[in-house]
């Protein structure tokens, strides 16, 4: 079966499956947390060596506040609970996005976390948290024009891998596999650039009933798809 390489997924769903069972939306979010731990480790034993998540998004700010605390107590019980384990499994953890808006408390951790595991090789654990993919594009294009100014670029020199060497995701390929849970036809501002030949699949579970045998749906689904990056088949053919 070919397994993607770098696989996101953007998960969605808690809040509906919270009022399905009549409970507050915070009970989604608990229990789509303990999801994320059953695909984290399914990801590793399939063979992929990204797993990129959508944890959090720029405009997830706007929500209620006690929302919001509670999600970043769920990042805080996730990375205490969680970096140790990840480290004796050998993943690696990181995190992207605009994370200069997050109190300094859980800039400490998120650091401490990464620290801890940057020496694992065996899978990047990749979360996106205070992520959007418009700021994302915008902030390049500032660095670049910082850059520019300061003369150590030529604009003759600026391309694609010039462009991707200033995103968040500079140190990783792009997704080979877009998951998308709760059946929304959208990518929610998530890896705009990143996503350009992605392949995409869209499942109607909600998150916190996305489990291993979903998430494997998934990898056969996308092992069965021809990736054609813009040519035709007979070009694919001429060349393996």
């Amino acid at each position: 079966m070919n397994i993607p390489y770098h696989v996101a997924i953007i998960m969605d769903g808690n809040g509906r499956w919270a009022k399905k069972k009549r409970k507050p939306r915070i009970f989604g979010h608990k229990e789509g947390m303990n999801r994320v731990r059953d695909i984290v480790s399914t990801a590793k034993t399939k063979g992929v060596k990204i797993l990129s998540l959508f944890a959090f998004s720029s405009e997830n700010w706007s929500r209620p506040k006690e929302e919001v605390n509670f999600l970043f107590s769920l990042l805080e019980e996730f990375i205490k609970k969680e970096v140790k384990e990840l480290a004796k499994n050998n993943i690696g953890l990181q995190f992207i996005g605009d994370l200069d808006q997050l109190p300094v408390k859980y800039n400490n951790l998120i650091k401490e976390a990464e620290n801890t595991t940057k020496n694992c090789d065996g899978m990047l654990l990749n979360i996106a948290i205070s992520y959007g993919g418009k700021q994302e594009i915008i902030n390049a294009v500032k660095a670049i024009g910082k850059d520019l100014l300061a003369g150590k670029i030529s604009i003759d020199n600026i391309n694609e891998e010039t462009f991707r060497n200033y995103l968040y995701t500079k140190n990783m390929p792009e997704p080979d596999l877009l998951i998308r849970t709760s059946g929304e036809m959208r990518i929610s501002n998530f890896m705009l650039w990143q996503l350009a030949y992605t392949e995409i699949y869209v499942t109607d579970t909600l998150w916190p009933d996305f489990n291993q045998d979903e998430f494997v749906k998934a990898i056969e689904d996308f092992s069965k798809r021809e990736r054609r990056f813009g040519k035709i088949s007979e070009q694919l053919k001429d060349t393996s």
